[in-house]
C-alpha cells in the first residue's frame, strides 16, 4: 500500500474512531432532532449562511465515510431549512457524500479486486462500461437499497467519477424529495421507518422498474425505426433462412429443425463449406501424409530399417479427395433434407429484413422468413502486391487442385494456415521458402511456442524468413521471382509455385448487405451485437463472417446462440460467451492454447504464475520418440486458478481438452493433480504439470513439522 492510501485509510480510520468513541451518533438520531428543533430554527434564523454551511459539510462527511444518520439529517433539513432550501441543501450533499465515498473505495479496494477477481467479474465490467449509468440510475430510484452500498460497490467498477455524480445527483432526488418533506411534518414521525410504508416501497420500485420499461420502449420504437420504409410480409416461408451451409450454417440449420422450426438453408457452392472442402478437411489429411513421409524416413531411430518412402503427389492428392467425399455425407443436401431442412443451392441476396433471393441457374426464387442468418464465411485474403497476379497464384482453397508437386514452393505468411502447409509440403518433398514480414512466426502464441514451431519448420527442411516482406513478383524467360526486402535489404527468390497464406476476410460480397445498410466492423466482418445480431434484431450473422474468431468450433458455438435467439429471443436472449475459447495450430510440434498467453496477461496488467513441464521428462513421449516440447499453465498469483494453457507437442491440440473443461467449469490444477491419468499416455503431461505447481506451492514450514515427527517415530 503507498503512502497515499496509507494516510486516506488512517483518516477515514481516526473518523470513525472518534465518531464511534464520542457516541456522536446520539445526535443523529430521531428524539435528539426533535428535541433540539426549536434551537436550531432559532440559530438558523440568526445565522442563515453559517448554519447552511456547517449542515452541509457535516451532511457531505457523514455520507462521504458511510456512517448511520443521513436519514435523519435528511429529515432535520426538512424541519430546520423547509421543503425547497433543504431538498437543494441535501441534494447536493448527498452526491458529494456519495461520490467521496464512491472514490475512496474506488483508490483502496479496486486495484486488489480487480486483481483477485478480474476474470470473474469482466462481465460485470463490460455491462458498467456500456450501461453503467442506466443501472445506477435505478438503484438510485428505490431508497430501499443501502445508498452506501451502492456507493461502495459501483467504487470498484470501471464506472467514470462524473457520470456517477450526474447520476446520483438526478437518481436521488425523488427519495431526498420525500424525506425532505416527511421533515417538514416532524411531529407526526416516529420513526424513519414509518417513511417506507409497503406502498411507499412499492411506489418506489414501480418507479425504479420505469427505466427499465422506458428502454424497453426506446428498443421498440428504435425497432421501428430500423424497419421503417420496409414492408413486412403477412405470412413467412420459414422461421429461418441461412445463408451459407459451412460449420456455423449447418448447425444453425440443425438446431432450427432438431425443434421443429421451419429452415431454409441456402448455399452457393459446395455444402459443407470451406472447412469440408478446403480448409480442415483436407489440410489435416495432407498434414497426415506428410507425417508417415517423415516417419518412414526417420524408421532407423525405431529400430527399423528401410528405404525411404516414395512419395506419389498425385496419390496424396487423391487420397485428400476420397476423405473429403466420405466426411462429405455428415454435411450433405440429403442427411440435412432428411432433417427436415429445406435445402436451396443459389446466390443468396438479402432484399428485404424478411426476404431473400436465391439465384441458380439464371433463375430466381424468393424466400420469406422471420429470421435470416448470415453464415457465408469467409475467403483467402490477397494483397495487391505487384506482379501477383501474373504468378498463378495459390491459396488455401485452390491449392487442392494441384496434381504435380512444386519443386520450389514460396509461401507468404507465417500464420497457422502458412506455417501448416509450409511444413506439410516440405515433408513431401518440396522445396520451400515461407517469408514473413513480422519478426517471427505466430504472433498469437508466446515466443517460446513460435520459437518451437520455427525450430520444428527447420528441421523438417523449411527455409524461414522472418522481418522480410514481398514487394514485387516478376518473370524471367520459364523462371518466376519475388524481390523480398526486410532490414538486412532486399533478395530474390526463385520458384515454381507461390501459397498466398496471409490471412483470411468475411465473404460479404453479393449478399445485399448495402441495400439494407447493415455495417461492417473496421476488420471487414459483419457488424453484430453481444447476441449476434445486426442492426435489424432478426437478421444475425456468425461463423468467419462475423468473427471475431475464424475457427469452425467457434462458428458452431455462435451457431448455437444465433439459432437459440433467433426462435426464442422473445422469451430470452442468450449474449454470446467467448470466455474460454481454445485452438491449435497442427505443426510439428503442435501448439495448442486455451485463455490467456504470458503476453496478454502481461498486457492486461493480470497478477499470475507461469507453472511449466517439459515433455521431455514423459515416459509415453520417450517411449514413441516424441520427447519434445511443454506444458505451460498460467495460474491466477497464489491459487490454482488456471488462466491459460499452452501445449507445444505431439497431440496438443487433444491434450489441451482436458483444460478446456477445467476453466470452463471453474476447475483449479489441484482437481487435474487429484485425477487418475492411465500410463503411460501422454495426457499424464497435464496432471504432472499440476504436479509441478503444488511443489512449487508446498507448505514448507509444515513439511519441516512433519520431519521432525519423522525424526521423532524413529527414535
Amino acid at each position: 500500500m503507498n503512502r497515499q492510501k496509507a494516510l486516506i485509510l488512517a483518516l477515514i480510520v481516526a473518523a470513525l474512531a472518534v465518531f464511534f468513541w464520542f457516541d456522536l451518533g446520539r445526535f443523529l438520531t430521531l428524539e435528539y432532532l426533535r428535541s433540539s428543533l426549536d434551537g436550531f430554527q432559532t440559530l438558523y434564523s440568526e445565522h442563515r449562511v453559517l448554519t447552511l454551511v456547517v449542515f452541509f459539510v457535516i451532511y457531505v462527511a457523514v455520507t462521504g465515510l458511510s456512517l448511520p444518520g443521513a436519514a435523519i439529517m435528511t429529515l432535520a433539513a426538512g424541519a430546520f431549512f423547509g421543503l425547497v432550501v433543504g431538498t437543494l441543501l441535501v441534494s447536493f450533499a448527498s452526491s458529494l457524500g456519495a461520490t467521496i465515498a464512491f472514490l475512496v473505495s474506488r483508490l483502496l479496494l479496486q486495484d486488489s479486486v480487480q486483481r483477485r477477481f478480474g476474470e470473474r467479474l469482466k462481465p460485470i465490467n463490460e455491462g458498467v462500461r456500456k450501461d453503467g449509468a442506466f443501472y445506477l440510475f435505478t438503484l438510485r430510484l428505490v431508497p430501499a437499497f443501502p445508498f452506501f452500498v451502492i456507493n461502495l460497490v459501483m467504487g470498484l467498477t470501471p464506472i467514470r467519477t462524473w457520470t456517477f455524480y450526474w447520476v446520483s445527483q438526478v437518481g436521488m432526488l425523488a427519495g431526498t424529495l420525500v424525506y425532505v418533506n416527511a421533515g417538514t411534518q416532524l411531529a407526526v414521525i416516529e420513526s424513519p421507518g414509518d417513511l417506507l410504508s409497503p406502498g411507499l416501497i412499492g411506489a418506489f420500485v414501480l418507479l425504479g422498474l420505469f427505466p427499465w420499461i422506458a428502454r424497453g420502449i426506446m428498443g421498440r420504437v428504435q425497432a421501428m425505426r430500423v424497419y421503417a420504409g420496409w414492408k413486412k410480409p403477412e405470412k413467412f416461408d420459414a422461421n429461418i433462412a441461412v445463408i451459407g451451409a459451412g460449420s456455423a450454417g449447418l448447425v444453425t440449420a440443425y438446431i432450427g429443425a432438431a425443434v421443429k422450426a421451419k429452415v431454409v438453408l441456402v448455399e452457393r457452392d459446395r455444402m459443407g463449406g470451406d472447412c469440408l472442402n478446403t480448409g480442415c478437411v483436407p489440410s489435416k489429411t495432407l498434414i497426415k501424409s506428410a507425417r508417415v513421409q517423415k516417419t518412414i524416413a526417420g524408421a532407423g531411430k525405431y529400430g527399423i530399417t528401410t528405404e525411404a518412402g516414395q512419395v506419389d503427389f498425385a496419390a496424396v492428392m487423391q487420397r485428400v479427395q476420397r476423405v473429403i467425399s466420405k466426411i462429405a455425407p455428415h454435411d450433405s443436401v440429403e442427411r440435412y433434407s432428411e432433417l427436415g431442412v429445406d435445402c436451396r443451392q443459389g446466390q443468396a441476396t438479402i432484399i428485404s429484413p424478411w426476404e431473400i433471393d436465391v439465384t441458380h441457374a439464371g433463375k430466381t426464387q424468393r424466400i420469406t422468413a422471420k429470421n435470416i442468418v448470415i453464415a457465408s464465411g469467409g475467403e483467402p485474403a490477397v494483397p495487391p502486391i505487384p506482379g501477383l497476379t501474373d504468378m498463378d497464384y495459390l491459396t488455401s482453397d485452390s491449392l487442392w487442385s494441384l496434381q504435380s508437386r512444386p519443386q520450389r514452393l514460396l509461401v507468404l505468411g507465417g500464420g497457422p494456415i502458412g506455417c501448416e502447409l509450409a511444413q506439410s509440403f516440405a515433408g513431401l518433398g518440396s522445396e520451400v521458402t515461407l517469408v514473413e514480414m513480422a519478426p517471427r512466426l505466430l504472433l498469437k502464441e508466446d515466443e517460446d511456442a513460435a520459437a518451437a514451431v520455427t525450430a520444428g519448420l527447420a528441421a523438417d527442411g523449411v527455409q524461414v524468413l522472418t522481418g522480410f516482406k514481398a514487394v514485387r513478383f516478376r518473370r524471367e524467360g520459364t523462371e518466376q521471382w519475388a524481390t523480398v526486402e526486410g532490414d538486412s535489404g532486399a533478395r530474390d527468390i526463385a520458384f515454381d509455385q507461390v501459397l498466398v497464406a496471409l490471412g483470411r476476410r468475411a465473404r460479404t460480397q453479393g449478399l445485399g448487405l448495402e441495400t439494407l445498410g447493415i455495417e461492417l466492423s473496421e476488420t471487414g466482418t459483419v457488424a453484430v451485437d453481444e447476441y449476434l445480431r445486426t442492426r435489424y434484431p432478426n437478421i444475425y450473422a456468425c461463423g468467419d463472417v462475423a468473427g471475431p474468431y475464424q475457427f469452425t468450433h467457434v462458428a458452431a458455438h455462435q451457431a448455437w446462440y444465433v439459432a437459440v435467439n433467433a426462435l426464442f429471443g422473445r422469451l430470452k436472449k442468450f449474449k454470446v460467451d467467448y470466455s474460454v475459447i481454445p485452438w491449435c495450430t497442427f505443426t510439428s510440434p503442435e501448439v495448442a492454447r486455451v485463455g490467456l498467453s504470458e503476453a496478454e496477461a502481461t498486457a492486461q496488467g493480470v497478477a499470475f504464475e507461469v507453472t511449466r513441464y517439459g515433455i521431455d521428462d514423459l515416459d509415453r513421449a520417450i517411449a514413441d520418440g516424441t520427447d519434445e516440447g511443454f506444458v505451460k499453465v498460467l495460474t491466477r498469483q497464489g491459487t490454482d486458478r488456471i488462466l491459460g494453457v499452452t501445449i507445444v507437442g505431439e497431440h496438443a491440440g487433444d491434450l489441451i481438452a482436458e483444460y478446456v473443461l477445467a476453466m470452463r467449469h471453474g476447475l483449479g490444477l489441484n482437481k487435474i493433480l487429484g485425477t487418475i491419468h492411465i500410463y503411460p499416455t501422454l495426457a499424464e503431461a497435464n496432471k504432472f504439470a499440476a504436479g509441478e505447481w503444488k511443489k512449487a506451492h508446498a507448505p514448507q514450514g509444515l513439511l519441516r513439522w512433519v520431519e521432525r515427527f519423522h525424526r521423532w517415530s524413529r527414535s
